[in-house]
């Protein structure tokens, strides 16, 4: 039996599972640290949570977009966050014409719903563009070239918002109606937290209401698992894949905007570090798997904004909450090591794996 246990574990796998294993230790020593230590209240506890979960679901309806294109191309678009970075970016215009003009001050709900609907028209066009122009004639081709491509695409788009808007940070004007805070009990929750989150979950649903209860969705399952096949019953794969674009990007844009509301500034680099961490919640989820890219993003959320606080500060490092980027990428090696399909996993044949 021990000769057969060396068989089919090599040294990587054995460092790979003792790395694994030694931050696994860290991660539950500096929780239990923390915890008997009494320092933080069960309020503040809530509140992180709660913060994470606003996050989250900006992770979430970002994730989604990566798990989407993965689940028909089996490729990685990793132009996706600079998708997420165009449409805040682009509507941040129309949003100083209308706080100039005090059309925003007058009519907050329209204001924001043109402001919305302009954020996700422009990352919807650009996300069909990339697919139209930049993938579709490498359809065919050898998994790494899309992905350098992808790749590629993400730095055009990057440098091309800085050459005609500028390197610099811009604000985004306040909502009256988005400031304040709601108090349940002993909880305080900022009311952009609430918008965020409802938001969010209203689209999650609608998205899976979509995949799974729709003609569409249908089809766009029968071309996830076999695109000749779903071709010769009849199944229009390019619009298939064109509405797959669509959607990534029109939920890609929404998160941008949200994200933009939430911590009021848009940057051309904005999108480089959330659609990172998204990619890694589509990864932790099962990438590929809707509901796991979904579920996913809110866990990261919910881990960033935790665990600097439950798992660092008891082991006694100081300002732990500059390490929340690194812990993200902690959980998707313990992930990776303990298992790489993901959360959900990702239900796939053979010859897809």
């Amino acid at each position: 039996m021990l000769q057969r246990l060396r068989r089919r574990l090599s040294w990587t796998d054995v460092m790979m599972w003792l790395i694994g294993g030694a931050i696994l230790v860290m991660v539950i020593a500096g929780s239990i640290l923390t915890l008997s230590s009494g320092k933080y209240s069960v309020i503040n506890w809530i509140s992180l949570i709660i913060d994470g979960l606003s996050l989250g679901s900006i992770y979430a309806l970002i994730a989604l977009g990566y798990t989407l294109v993965y689940g028909i191309l089996r490729m990685i678009n990793f132009a996706h966050g600079e998708v997420f970075m165009s449409g805040p970016f682009a509507a941040y215009f129309v949003a100083i014409a209308f706080d100039r003009s005090g059309f925003l001050d007058r009519q907050p709900i329209i204001a924001l719903f043109i402001i919305l609907l302009m954020a996700m028209g422009i990352s919807t066009t650009i996300a069909v563009l990339l697919e139209r122009i930049a993938y579709r004639p490498l359809r065919r081709a050898p998994r790494l070239i899309p992905l350098i491509t992808a790749i590629g695409a993400s730095f055009f788009l990057q440098y091309s918002f800085r050459g005609l808007f500028g390197s610099g940070i811009k604000s985004y004007p306040e909502l009256e109606i988005l400031k304040g805070v709601w108090t349940v009990g002993a909880i305080r929750i900022q009311r952009i937290e609430v918008v965020v989150i409802v938001s969010a979950l209203i689209m999650l649903l609608g998205l899976w209401l979509f995949v799974e209860r729709t003609k569409v969705g249908k089809a766009m399952q029968a071309v996830s698992e076999d695109k000749d096949v779903a071709s010769l019953m009849g199944i229009n794969v390019d619009q298939i894949i064109v509405i797959t674009f669509v959607l990534g990007g029109a939920l890609a844009g929404a998160a941008g905007l949200l994200y933009a509301l939430q911590f009021r500034q848009v940057t051309f680099i904005m999108g480089f570090m959330p659609g990172l961490k998204a990619f890694t919640a589509a990864v932790l989820g099962g990438i590929g798997n809707v509901t796991g890219a979904a579920l996913g993003g809110l866990f990261l959320g919910i881990a960033e904004s935790l665990f600097p606080n439950l798992v660092l500060d008891g082991l006694g490092i100081p300002a732990p909450y500059q390490l929340r980027d690194a812990l993200a990428f902690v959980l998707l090696v313990l992930v990776l090591i303990f298992r790489p399909t993901g959360i959900m996993g990702e239900r796939l044949a053979v010859k897809k794996a």
